[in-house]
């Protein structure tokens, strides 16, 4: 499957079936293939939480919008934009550091490097969310790129009570949830509704 057949095939499914399960190995193929996603000074500011537990799906479905494909798919991920990715001796930070050095970075350039990161992506509330939410926006499109690649499908969600998730699910004030991610087979028999209408190029690009 080539990347226009995988963006052609990417469709927002709503029923999924509940008895076909997701193997272990191939959510992890999944997390692995999007991995490669590109991210701010490759820090990578992303984490997943992935729910199979159906107590553990119904409990988020109450939190958002009592939407039956949370706890009929097999598998439901929140994504999470770790908004102090950028920080000094944040794991994801060192290691990147780590990484810049062994290809040949100069370790008296320490100092450029935090201050270029946090220049970057703390200058302002905004920008620091932005850091986040853009990044692992990144993360969950090739998520779901990453799905249709091996014969899976899926649904993204905004529509939930942020700040209800984050508790329910004790995750650190660090993170915002920019998505949910739906992840299994459709539902045996269902019919699509056909592709919604996209901008063209004449409408996306514009003329300065």
């Amino acid at each position: 499957m080539n990347f226009e057949q995988i963006t052609k095939n990417r469709r927002s499914i709503n029923f999924f079936d509940p008895d076909k399960d997701l193997s272990p190995e191939v959510i992890k193929k999944m997390v692995e293939l999007a991995s490669n996603s590109p991210s701010s000074f490759n820090l990578q500011p992303w984490n997943l939480v992935v729910l199979r537990d159906r107590a553990q799906k119904e409990k988020l479905k109450e939190l958002a919008w009592n939407q039956p494909k949370i706890v009929e798919a097999p598998v439901t991920m929140i994504v999470l934009a770790d908004r102090e990715g950028w920080k000094q001796g944040h794991p994801g930070l060192e290691r990147t550091w780590q990484e810049m050095v062994k290809t040949g970075m100069p370790e008296t350039k320490r100092d450029w490097f935090l201050n270029a990161t946090r220049s970057l992506y703390n200058w302002s509330t905004d920008a620091n969310l932005a850091f986040a939410a853009k990044n692992a926006a990144f993360f969950a499109m090739s998520l779901m790129y990453a799905a249709v690649s091996l014969g899976l499908d899926s649904h993204p969600m905004d529509g939930f009570d942020h700040e209800g998730v984050k508790k329910a699910f004790n995750i650190p004030d660090r993170y915002w949830i920019p998505v949910l991610l739906a992840v299994g087979y459709k539902k045996p028999g269902l019919v699509l509704d056909p592709p919604k209408w996209r901008k063209t190029y004449e409408e996306i690009v514009v003329e300065l």
